[in-house]
Order: structure tokens, then C-alpha cells, then sequence
């Protein structure tokens, strides 16, 4: 069983399918190893921060799954720094973003130790932020810094494997791959669930 945590993206909002990565993640695996039998979990919710991600894992029901995951994805952070700079990225608040990232990093490493007090047996793959806005430089030097820091905390963990998406959408054309300013379509998920079977 895979239990997967996050927020709109992993949800899947914006994939008429209803899929979103997860969705097209458990496609191919099963594609892939027909004789096995790949159950995921998806605890995405909308809106939902670092804080929110810890606060649900307190449930009941979410730690019982915990205890039992075979693998866990956590993809979260996009609500952290939209929410923090006031909702969207223009303009860019340089004090909010730098102050509100120590705030995410310390929620982050709440939620991995969670899972790893709860199972450490199980892999964590732990996902990078990807800039809405490929030509928007300015925001990309913060969408760096926050994913320097998701992968440093990756690192010092051999139990975690970091997986960037920043260079997915690079070069794109956003409005094939977006279904609206900030979350993917359907093509864009599945730009994702590819990284991740990777």
C-alpha cells in the first residue's frame, strides 16, 4: 500500500479525469507488474499547508494507514509559499518567503519524522515545488531556494529519495500542460507520475 500526502496537486485539481498523478501513477504500476495488486491512498486535500498535512496525521484512521505503508509520496509546500507571499506571486514579498520557508521546513521535518517514527520501513519519496510560471525568473529563485532546502532534507536521510519537478514544465506550453494559473491538466500529471515511476 502506498499513502500519499499533500495538497490540490496531489488531490489531482484541475485533471478532468479526476486521476491527477496518483490516479496515473497507479495505471502503470499496475500496467507494469499485472500480477501485483497496487493500492494508494490518497490523503491529498485542497488548500491544504505543511501544518495541515501534521494535524491530519494525527487521525485515526490516516495513522493506522501510516503504520501499514509499504511507501510513502509527501508533496507538499505550494500552499506554504503562495500563502505566505499573500495568496499569489505578484508581487514577491522577499521577508514573508524567507521567513515563512524556516516556518515550512520545521513543519516538514515534523511530517517525516512522523512517518518515520510511525513506519521505518518505508520509503518516503519526498517531491519538489515546480514554478507555475516558467518565465517568471524572479519567483524561480525562490521556487530554488525552497527546493534546496526539501532536497537537503532529503539527503540526510537514506530513506528518502527526493524527486524534482521544476524542470517538467520548463520550455512548456502553458496552456497545454495547466488547466488553470497554477494547477496541471491531465498532460501535466502525467508529466509527473512518469518522474515518479522513474
Amino acid at each position: 500500500m502506498i499513502v500519499a500526502f499533500g495538497d490540490s496537486l496531489t488531490y489531482g485539481y484541475g485533471d478532468k479525469t479526476k486521476e491527477g498523478y496518483i490516479g496515473r501513477l497507479q495505471s502503470k504500476l499496475s500496467r507494469a507488474n499485472p500480477d501485483k495488486n497496487y493500492e494508494i491512498k490518497n490523503y491529498g486535500v485542497y488548500g491544504y499547508k505543511s501544518s495541515d498535512v501534521l494535524k491530519q496525521m494525527l487521525k485515526p484512521k490516516v495513522a493506522q494507514d501510516i503504520k501499514e505503508a509499504d511507501l510513502f509520496i509527501v508533496y507538499i509546500g505550494t500552499n506554504d509559499l503562495l500563502k505566505s507571499n499573500g495568496g499569489d506571486l505578484y508581487p514577491l514579498h522577499h521577508e514573508k518567503l524567507v521567513e515563512s520557508k524556516d516556518v515550512y521546513e520545521d513543519k516538514l521535518n515534523g511530517i517525516l519524522e512522523t512517518l518515520e517514527t510511525a513506519n521505518n520501513d518505508a520509503p518516503i519519496l519526498l517531491l519538489g515545488l515546480y514554478n507555475p510560471y516558467p518565465d517568471g525568473d524572479k519567483i524561480e529563485k525562490y521556487i530554488d531556494h525552497w527546493n534546496q532546502s526539501i532536497q537537503n532534507t532529503a539527503e540526510q536521510d537514506e530513506n528518502i529519495t527526493y524527486i524534482s519537478t521544476n524542470e517538467l514544465f520548463k520550455g512548456k506550453n502553458k496552456k497545454q500542460y495547466f488547466s488553470d494559473s497554477l494547477h496541471p491538466n491531465g498532460k501535466g500529471y502525467e508529466l509527473i507520475a512518469e518522474k515518479i515511476l522513474k
